[in-house]
């Protein structure tokens, strides 16, 4: 937009630039409309003192200068959007680091004590260390209490899953490649023991190791240099060795399946973790801690256990260990939930939200007493005395255990659904299905 050189509009700057009148004599402006993604954004204005000033512009640069100048502040802008996200990013990875770090062993057994004692005494060497224990104790959350209380802390940790590593591609995954290294291979790329430098080196399930890969791996924890697949050059790494398994090394050295030399270098301090058997006493604390862990996952307040989910939880054996309890505990609150509602202040577990059998539990008595005449295994053997097929044999287990229930409930399908840890829809069909309504 031109305005006239005799235009009696004041300049938008007059009292802002020093003149002896304070006014700006201005007989010539331009003003141009920038736009950002289509939208206004703001003004850029051109002003002289002399008229005609701007008349020798050329219209096509003037618009490619306006374009330029929208791009500009475009770019800024997306320069500035990135700075503030990369800064979120930066403070969010910040917050995930040190929430990895707050680490926790729960429990007060004698066991667990143990147990907290020897890596505190371990924790501060730089011995490599080998995690023993059953499937589902917790050998990752000592591995992390390990790293936790080292002077590497401040230092990565890197954990890797031996049992995910196929074996085409196991060293690269743990030592890097080079470009053109192998097929797919399109540029250089750290492995798993570059990015650990400085820190530790979490190796899961490392009886799973394929033994082409061990050699290497050996050579790795001897001379504390790798070599990428490809490479001629040879790369120094100063990495804390923490390794876990739930096998029989030693068994698997017996057998062939694991080199004696790498089992000698990773065992240099054996820690044992302790079945739950053994800490029965945990068992109600540390289902307490999964507890509130599933009020903040699902959104809801005050989950607790009733007196007879505590007297089956502390009753099993728990063959799967720490996390067969978190896993049940996460279902048995997801059904306590949906029958109790999301918005009660206080929501309870019962015992058959748990639906432990009672196979499981090692006895055929719930709270009953003597009310049941027959155990479950009395059952079977009457659902298999005769030569039926499969699906009939347990087509008739079923129909003597919920004739049975029923007698035992006075006939109350709900009792006897939550009894059998049924849906109450599926029990009603399954019934249908039986023909027992």
């Amino acid at each position: 937009m031109r305005f006239a050189a005799d235009s009696d509009l004041p300049d938008p700057y007059d009292g802002l630039v020093e003149t002896a009148d304070q006014q700006l004599h201005v007989h010539d402006c331009m003003g141009a409309a920038l736009y950002i993604d289509d939208r206004p954004w703001g003004l850029l204005t051109l002003d002289a003192l002399c008229p005609d000033t701007f008349n020798q512009i050329n219209t096509i640069e003037l618009r490619t200068f306006i374009s330029l100048t929208e791009a500009t502040i475009k770019a800024a802008n997306r320069i500035e959007t990135l700075t503030a996200r990369a800064d979120h990013e930066h403070q969010l990875a910040q917050a995930l680091i040190e929430e990895d770090q707050k680490v926790e062993i729960v429990g007060k057994s004698a066991a667990i004590k143990r147990l907290q004692e020897e890596i505190a005494i371990v924790a501060q060497s730089h011995l490599t260390v080998l995690v023993l224990g059953e499937t589902g104790v917790g050998k990752e959350l000592v591995a992390r209490q390990i790293h936790s209380l080292s002077p590497r802390n401040n230092n990565p940790l890197v954990y890797v899953n031996c049992t995910a590593l196929p074996e085409n591609i196991a060293e690269s995954e743990l030592f890097g490649h080079t470009k053109g290294a192998f097929s797919g291979a399109v540029a250089d790329r750290s492995g798993k023991f570059e990015l650990a430098d400085g820190g530790t080196l979490f190796l899961d399930e490392i009886g799973e190791l394929p033994l082409t890969v061990q050699p290497k791996m050996l050579r790795a924890l001897q001379s504390g240099e790798i070599q990428r697949v490809g490479s001629d050059r040879h790369i120094e790494v100063d990495v804390r060795i923490v390794a876990a398994t739930n096998r029989d090394l030693q068994r698997e050295v017996g057998g062939g399946r694991f080199r004696t030399d790498l089992y000698h270098r990773l065992s240099v301090y054996p820690v044992h973790v302790p079945p739950l058997r053994e800490r029965q006493q945990d068992v109600l604390l540390l289902a307490g801690y999964l507890l509130a862990g599933n009020q903040r996952r699902f959104g809801v307040r005050g989950l607790r256990l009733a007196a007879d989910a505590k007297q089956v939880l502390l009753q099993y054996s728990w063959p799967g260990n720490v996390r067969e309890l978190e896993h049940l505990l996460s279902r048995a609150a997801l059904k306590a939930i949906n029958d109790g509602g999301r918005d009660k202040r206080s929501i309870t577990i019962e015992a058959w939200h748990l639906n432990l059998t009672e196979t499981a539990l090692g006895y055929s008595n719930h709270d009953e007493g003597e009310q049941r005449e027959k155990p479950v295994n009395t059952i079977l053997c009457n659902a298999t005395s005769d030569n039926l097929s499969l699906r009939d044999a347990i087509d008739e287990f079923q129909r003597q255990l919920i004739t049975e229930r029923l007698e035992i409930h006075d006939q109350n399908l709900a009792a006897t659904a939550r009894d059998l840890g049924l849906n109450r829809g599926n029990f009603h069909r399954l019934l249908k299905r039986l023909q027992l309504r």
